[in-house]
């Protein structure tokens, strides 16, 4: 695996090394310690996994007591991957970075506690997997709206197909401080 940092403090960019021959591929898509020598020491608790046509797009969202730290994947499709800044002590608050991940290209990305993440799906037939280290808790759910003024964020796609919490998020100006 090759590890790089993000431009944001915590953001990891994991690139799994990929064998292939005339039969198909093979790739380790997560080791412990690989991931613990590059500062990924959490114990990851929960797997989930999600689909989406092309223009779903989910998020920006995240948790609180305690947080979930992600590592994230697309093993059909494509997606614009977006990671915010939420952490109020941070020199990068309320900044954000984003990623093209698909089944082709294999990047994983890392996402410590601390940040709203989002996608959009490129193509149809999207299958997205996050592996947390927080078990999903409904109470502790939080977002920011996907369209935020002041992140101005240059999604693909003007008319995304949204559900209907992802349309009442606020702003991140207006969201309490919880990192």
């Amino acid at each position: 695996m090759n590890i790089e940092n993000g431009r944001l403090a915590g953001i990891k960019i994991v690139e799994p090394k990929v064998f292939e021959d005339s039969r198909g591929s093979f790739m380790e898509s997560y080791s412990e310690k690989i991931l613990a020598a590059h500062g990924i020491t959490m114990n990851f608790v929960q797997d989930n996994h999600s689909t989406s046509k092309k223009g779903v797009l989910r998020g920006l969202h995240f948790q609180i007591n305690p947080g979930q730290d992600k590592i994230v994947r697309v093993v059909s499709g494509e997606v614009f991957d977006v990671v915010v800044d939420i952490r109020i002590s941070s020199p990068t608050f309320g900044q954000w970075e984003s990623f093209i991940i698909s089944a082709s290209n294999r990047v994983q990305i890392f996402i410590p506690k601390g940040f709203a993440h989002g996608f959009c799906a490129l193509t149809d037939n999207v299958e997205f997997l996050y592996k947390c280290s927080e078990y999903y808790s409904p109470v502790d759910e939080r977002g920011i709206i996907w369209n935020d003024p002041g992140l101005n964020i240059p999604w693909p796609i003007a008319n995304p197909l949204l559900s209907d919490k992802d349309t009442k998020y606020p702003q991140l100006k207006d969201t309490p401080h919880y990192f």
